[in-house]
C-alpha cells in the first residue's frame, strides 16, 4: 500500500510539474519576438516542395522578399509547376533528391551561382517520407529506405550547405515529429528515423553556437490531413508479405483491423498545415527562434510534454489504455475470432 501511495504522489508531482513547465513555456513563447526579419537580399533552400508544408513555406518566403531555392523531387511534376506559377522570379525550382549526392552537389552549385549579395541565410531540412508496420512486418529495406531520406538525407544536405550558411551566421532548420520521442505501435521504422534526425540536429546546434549559426527543430503532432507524407496501403498489401509463420502470429484479421486502426488516427489528423509553416517561419525570421516548436492541439501538447517526463514503466503503460493495444493482445495467434468493432478509449496521435 505505501509503495502505491508513493507511485501515485511520483505521478502527481510529475504531471504537475509538467503542466506547470507546459503553462510557462507558452507564456515566453507569446512574448517572443514575431517575425522580424526582412528577406531583402537572402536566399533560403527548401528541401520536399513539390508538396506539403516545404511547398506552403516556399511560397510564404517568396512573399517576405527572400530568393528561395525550391528543392523539389519532380521539377516538372504538377506541384512543382504550380509552385513555379504562384511565385514570383525570385523563386527557383531545383531538382533535388535528397539520397544523391549528384543532386545535392548540384544543388549547390546552382544556389553558390544564383545568390544574392546576403548570401544563403537558411536551409530548411523538411524532405521526409513515412510509412507504418509492426517491425516483423518490416524488412531492412522498409527501414534503410526512410533512414537514408529522413536522416541521411537531412545529414547530406546540411553537410553540404553548411559553409554557406555559416557564412552569413544563419539557420539550420529540420522537420522532425513528435514520433522522435513518443514511440507506440507500428511507427518503429519512421521514430528511428526522427530519432536519429533529432540527435544530429542537438550535436549541430551545440557545435554551430560558436559561429553564430541557430538550429532550430519543427516537431508536429497529427497532421496527417495536411500533407501527403503518409503512405496508405490495405490490409491484403501488408498480408501478402509476411511469411508463414508470421502468418500463423498476425492472423488476417488482425492484419486488417490494424490497418483500419491506422486510418482511423489519420483521418483525426488536422488539415490545417498553417501552425506548422508558421513555426517553420518562425524558425527562419524570427530575431530569437526556438530551439523546438512541439505542434498540436492543447490536449496532445499536454500529453507530449508529459511523456518525456515519465518513467519507462508508465510511460509503457499508457499503451494499456488503448483498446486497440489490449484487442491485438487478444487476436494474435487467433485463429477464428470474428472481427469486432473497436472503441478507441485513449487516441495516441502523431
Amino acid at each position: 500500500m505505501n509503495n502505491i501511495y508513493s507511485l501515485s504522489q511520483i505521478i502527481g508531482i510529475v504531471s504537475i510539474s509538467a503542466a506547470l513547465i507546459f503553462v510557462l513555456a507558452k507564456l515566453v513563447s507569446r512574448r517572443c519576438p514575431s517575425h522580424v526579419m526582412d528577406g531583402c537580399g537572402y536566399a533560403v533552400l527548401i528541401t520536399g516542395c513539390d508538396s506539403g508544408f516545404g511547398h506552403q513555406l516556399a511560397q510564404c518566403l517568396d512573399r517576405r522578399g527572400f530568393v528561395v531555392f525550391a528543392g523539389c523531387l519532380s521539377p516538372d511534376g504538377a506541384g512543382s509547376q504550380t509552385l513555379a506559377q504562384r511565385s514570383s522570379s525570385n523563386l527557383k525550382i531545383l531538382k533535388l533528391d535528397v539520397t544523391s549526392d549528384e543532386d545535392v552537389q548540384q544543388a549547390k552549385k546552382t544556389v553558390q551561382e544564383n545568390l544574392p549579395e546576403k548570401g544563403l541565410w537558411a536551409v530548411v531540412n523538411n524532405a521526409g517520407v513515412s510509412d507504418w508496420a509492426e517491425i516483423e512486418w518490416s524488412t531492412i529495406d522498409d527501414f534503410s529506405n526512410l533512414v537514408d531520406i529522413n536522416l541521411f538525407g537531412c545529414i547530406r544536405t546540411s553537410i553540404a550547405f553548411l559553409p554557406l550558411v555559416r557564412a552569413s551566421k544563419g539557420r539550420m532548420v529540420f522537420m522532425s515529429s513528435t514520433f522522435s520521442f513518443f514511440y507506440c505501435l507500428n511507427m518503429g521504422a519512421y521514430s528511428v528515423s526522427k530519432r536519429g534526425l533529432e540527435a544530429f540536429a542537438d550535436c549541430l546546434r551545440v557545435e554551430m553556437t560558436s559561429f553564430g549559426v541557430k538550429v532550430s527543430i519543427i516537431q508536429p503532432g497529427n497532421f496527417s490531413q495536411a500533407t501527403n507524407i503518409l503512405k496508405m496501403k490495405t490490409g491484403l498489401d501488408i498480408w501478402e508479405k509476411l511469411n508463414d509463420e508470421q502468418k500463423q502470429i498476425f492472423n488476417r484479421q488482425y492484419i486488417e483491423l490494424a490497418n483500419e486502426y491506422f486510418g482511423f488516427m489519420c483521418s483525426k489528423g488536422s488539415n490545417d498545415a498553417e501552425p506548422v509553416v508558421n513555426a517553420m517561419l518562425h524558425a527562419v525570421t524570427a530575431a530569437q527562434p526556438r530551439y523546438r516548436y512541439l505542434l498540436g492541439s492543447a490536449m496532445d501538447l499536454f500529453l507530449f510534454w508529459l511523456f518525456p517526463f515519465l518513467p519507462t514503466v508508465l510511460g509503457d503503460a499508457v499503451f494499456s489504455l488503448s483498446s486497440m493495444y489490449n484487442k491485438r493482445k487478444e487476436m494474435i495467434y487467433a485463429k477464428k475470432e470474428k472481427k469486432k468493432n473497436v472503441y478507441f478509449i485513449f487516441y495516441l496521435y502523431f
